[in-house]
C-alpha cells in the first residue's frame, strides 16, 4: 500500500489523503521546474497505482486534465510570499507559491497519450516523484471564467 498523508483537522476529524499515483518529471530540483507548468513544453508521466487504474476508464477522451498533487518538498510554515517579478510581498493565499500551509499543486495539463496506467502529459511543474492526489477532466465550459 502507498503512504497515507494523515492530517488532523482542529475539529478532531482526520483528513486522510491517499496518493493515487506518482508524477515522473524531468525536474529534479525546485530550480529546475518552470515558474508555471503551462510555460513549458516538457513532458511528464503520471503513473496511476494499480489499485486506482480502473478509474482511468475513458480518460483519453479528455485532451486536458486538472492535476492535483502534493508539493511534498515545500515549506508548510510560509504565510507571505513575493511572486517572481512583482517585488511586492503578499499573503500566500494571494499567490501561487508552492510554499503554503497545505501545499497542494494544481495544474491544467495537456494529455498527450495514455499508455495503460501511465499518462504522458505536458504542462506540469511538479518535481520528479511528486505524489498525485487526483485527476479530473478539464471543461472549458465549466472551468473557464469569461470576464
Amino acid at each position: 500500500m502507498h503512504q497515507c498523508m494523515d492530517m488532523m483537522h482542529e475539529s478532531g476529524n482526520s483528513l486522510d489523503l491517499k496518493p493515487i499515483g506518482v508524477i515522473h518529471s524531468p525536474y529534479l530540483k525546485r530550480e529546475d521546474a518552470p515558474r508555471q507548468g503551462r510555460l513549458s513544453d516538457r513532458e511528464s508521466v503520471i503513473e496511476i497505482f494499480f489499485e486506482y487504474a480502473d478509474g482511468l476508464q475513458d480518460i483519453e477522451h479528455h485532451p486536458h486534465l486538472i492535476v492535483l498533487y502534493w508539493l511534498d518538498r515545500s515549506s508548510r510554515m510560509t504565510l507571505k510570499a513575493t511572486p517572481p517579478g512583482s517585488g511586492t510581498e503578499h499573503g500566500v493565499f494571494a499567490t501561487r507559491s508552492p510554499d503554503r500551509p497545505n501545499p497542494i499543486g494544481f495544474a491544467v495539463a495537456d494529455l498527450i497519450r495514455r499508455d495503460g496506467s501511465r499518462l504522458v502529459v505536458r504542462g506540469l511543474d511538479a518535481l520528479d516523484s511528486t505524489p498525485l492526489l487526483d485527476l479530473k477532466p478539464y471543461s472549458s465550459g465549466t472551468d473557464c471564467i469569461k470576464e
